[in-house]
């Protein structure tokens, strides 16, 4: 094992020396974004394609989210280095998704804690053998169990960080996005990193239940923030307002499937014809749409 990081610390060198820092916007203070574009992951963006970055503390850093590869965590970790001295004390994984974890080996360091929903080793583990073993047809990346890093500090219901003078609140949220969303709220700034709880311009992805995800944007639109960040789409300052695509998206979605199983339609039936009115609304519609009505009518089929 040691042999291993020393070997890994050796690769993470000779790599940054070829990398360039990811682009990261100071988005308010202390606070750093680097904003994707809206793609389908392949083999051209390495599955880089989430809103990941960082909070400055007195102390420390939190990492929010590590990238959609490797390469892309080593990229952000240049950029920490470039904008702060300070050590990364955190790396807070908001939920499964690869886009969202694979860079989390550029960050694995003593004195490192690693920070997720209590329900994300289990997803990890259980998705790790697809993840690995699709990572290089599709998206052209070399990964093994070694990147799969699960949390050292597990979040049941919420959990304050503290960077120095500068709290931060995390909430394990029932199943919406997946089952294992994870929410991080800066107190300094007023600013929510809501992670894919919310998705703007990018269609929403169901992995997990279109009722809860509803019933847990109906909680999040009672709070008001000065800022809001969404796992994929540009930051917001007009919450909740901003929401509101989302969540008429996922009603119209749930309403229409309800009536096409009381009429007795097929999910077939219901993937040709549920939902289309939203097409031009959406970017990456035909990638995730059908996939949506799937998840969501097996879910509605069976509901009293």
């Amino acid at each position: 094992m040691k042999y291993a990081l020393l070997a890994l610390a050796l690769l993470f060198s000779q790599t940054s020396l070829a990398l360039a820092p990811l682009p990261v916007t100071q988005i308010a203070p202390g606070v750093y974004m680097h904003q994707s574009t809206h793609h389908w992951p392949d083999r051209d963006n390495h599955g880089e394609i989430a809103n990941i970055g960082f909070i400055v503390g007195d102390k420390c850093v939190a990492v929010v989210d590590t990238g959609g590869s490797p390469q892309q965590g080593i990229a952000l970790r240049i950029a920490i280095k470039q904008t702060t001295s300070k050590p990364v004390c955190y790396v807070i994984n908001t939920h499964v998704h690869p886009d969202h974890i694979y860079g989390n080996i550029a960050f694995k360091a003593p004195g490192v804690k690693f920070v997720g929903h209590h329900k994300l080793a289990r997803a990890m583990a259980s998705r790790a053998p697809h993840y690995l073993g699709r990572a290089e047809e599709t998206l052209d990346i070399r990964v093994n169990q070694d990147h799969i890093i699960p949390p050292d500090l597990e979040v049941k219901d919420s959990m304050t960080l503290n960077l120095g003078n500068r709290e931060l609140l995390l909430t394990a949220h029932p199943t919406a996005h997946t089952d294992n969303d994870l929410s991080v709220y800066d107190k300094t700034t007023d600013t929510l990193w809501a992670a894919d709880l919310v998705f703007l311009e990018h269609i929403p992805v169901i992995d997990g239940s279109i009722k809860s995800w509803l019933a847990e944007l109906d909680r999040l639109e009672k709070n008001h923030y000065k800022l809001v960040i969404p796992g994929h789409g540009t930051p917001v300052t007009d919450w909740p307002a901003s929401m509101q695509p989302q969540k008429a998206y996922l009603s119209d979605l749930a309403k229409e499937i309800r009536a096409a199983i009381k009429q007795g339609k097929t999910l077939e039936q219901a993937v040709d014809s549920v939902g289309l009115s939203a097409k031009d609304h959406w970017q990456l519609f035909d990638q995730f749409h059908r996939k949506n009505v799937t998840i969501a009518f097996a879910e509605l089929e069976w509901e009293d």
